[in-house]
């Protein structure tokens, strides 16, 4: 899965069509790797530059390419088409639900969350707009290959919003009620509040959306791609990747901000100058957002390997390989 490691005078490695520009068996090529994925600057793209980037690329596949086509240009190309269209159904993806879009359209939402004196609308709200937002984000970035009822989607959406909106109003009724609290800690500790709230729906639309992979198994192929069989077990070690990656993923996100805004918030500056405490609040939380989220993502490979000997009977009987492959999903 890694790129080759050759580079040329504009650092780029030798482009390969469909295969991730930066290793991908390091954590720091995962990084970068997601780093692309996360670029919002692919959003500016025109409708006459994704064309000339595809364009490109279908030149390289049949074999066209004209002549000073670099490796740069190449995967700069590969970068924007796959960061706009869905690579099974090749349509475009809605700019707000891309993953290029997920910082700058889900900040706003996190920063509503974090905001102080929620009120039990606001709570409810919040939490409703976040998985709302994510929801959509899951079904835009869906594995199209085989076909999966958006039953299923309404399934996992709705035990995420009642999830989140469940533990996040409990929580603040705890809060309120607890008498040993001033209220000014008070104020502290309801602004941690969305964390578990978010970090429990996640898992739990991860189990809603993808029970059917621990009952029917996902596939696992060879280092060079061909099908092995579809296992159970491999489906349990892809599920638990993804839930510690989407349970990690508001940590930071939703703890960073209030630590440092309960911080910042007391300092003069801002205390003389209470009108910026929003757009520090935003600066913050975006930078906590970006930050984090190619981190989280970049915790385990897109592709893992797992023991042979782990697996099935019939997987083991099926291949002479030591180590197969899966794709652990987002």
């Amino acid at each position: 899965m890694a790129a080759v490691a050759k580079v040329d005078a504009d650092g780029y490695p030798t482009f390969q069509l469909g295969k991730p520009r930066f290793d991908q068996s390091t954590f720091w090529g995962r990084y970068r790797h997601f780093l692309d994925v996360i670029d919002p600057r692919t959003l500016f793209t025109t409708k006459a530059g994704l064309s000339e980037a595809s364009q490109l690329l279908e030149d390289y596949r049949n074999g066209n390419l004209p002549e000073g086509v670099s490796n740069k240009q190449l995967w700069e190309a590969q970068k924007i088409k796959t960061a706009i269209l869905h690579p099974d159904t090749g349509e475009k993806i809605f700019m707000p639900f891309r993953m290029s879009g997920f910082v700058p359209f889900g900040t706003p939402i996190v920063v509503g969350m974090l905001l102080p004196n929620q009120t039990m609308a606001t709570t409810i709200f919040w939490q409703w707009i976040n998985q709302t937002h994510n929801a959509c984000v899951n079904y835009a970035n869906r594995n199209a290959t085989k076909p999966t009822p958006v039953s299923r989607f309404v399934q996992g959406y709705l035990g995420a919003v009642t999830s989140a909106v469940g533990i996040a109003v409990g929580l603040n009724v705890l809060v309120k009620k607890a008498r040993g609290f001033s209220p000014t800690t008070r104020m502290v500790v309801q602004r941690f509040i969305p964390f578990p709230a978010v970090a429990t729906a996640n898992v739990f639309n991860l189990v809603l959306m993808r029970n059917n992979e621990m009952r029917e198994g996902i596939d696992v192929t060879d280092k060079e791609g061909h099908l092995v069989g579809t296992s159970k077990t491999a489906a349990k070690h892809a599920l638990f990747e993804t839930a510690v990656t989407r349970a990690f993923l508001p940590v930071p996100i939703l703890l960073l901000p209030p630590l440092v805004m309960s911080a910042v918030e007391r300092t003069a500056w801002l205390l003389a100058r209470p009108r910026m405490v929003m757009p520090m609040h935003a600066v913050v939380c975006t930078a906590a957002f970006g930050f984090a989220l190619p981190i989280a993502i970049a915790l385990f490979p897109q592709y893992s390997e797992i023991s042979t000997s782990k697996l099935e009977p019939e997987i083991q009987a099926a291949t002479q390989e030591l180590t197969v492959i899966y794709n652990k999903g987002l």
